[in-house]
């Protein structure tokens, strides 16, 4: 009787541990941040404040994937309001042909792809695999 107690009581104890463990979703997550880093890119988790004429809304903490563009070239933004159509702030489809190549090689979780005067960003939802990351790693390079 007194084994079943020591073992009752090292279960409650140990018990907690296991929520220590991540999960295989997050360590998914983990490995595909860490490829994304042997590839240049730099990843932050961002709030974001999405459009509400989004078809589906995405998540208000998502993935932020970035590099640093060259300075002099013009600043653009667009959100993909369904897969594969782009529009910027004024519901206007993308019209510049060069870009929408690359966005259209994009995976249809990424959410906005915005560039500045600094770096060239996008927001995904990290659904992907590591071929997904390889396309949106080409697609900021080609952005940049």
């Amino acid at each position: 009787m007194t084994f079943w107690i020591v073992m009752l009581l090292l279960l409650a104890v140990l018990s907690p541990l296991v929520w220590l463990v991540p999960s295989k979703g997050q360590r998914g997550r983990m490995e595909l941040r860490m490829q994304a880093r042997r590839m240049g890119l730099a990843m932050q988790l961002s709030r974001q404040e999405w459009p509400h004429w989004l078809v589906q809304e995405p998540p208000h903490s998502c993935a932020q994937y970035h590099r640093p563009r060259l300075r002099g070239r013009e600043a653009w933004c667009y959100w993909q309001s369904e897969p594969g159509k782009w529009l910027n702030q004024w519901r206007e489809p993308c019209q510049d042909a060069a870009v929408l190549t690359h966005l259209a090689s994009l995976p249809k979780d990424v959410y906005k792809v915005e560039a500045s005067a600094q770096m060239v960003a996008l927001y995904w939802g990290e659904r992907g695999t590591a071929e997904d990351l390889q396309r949106i790693a080409d697609a900021l390079k080609s952005l940049a």
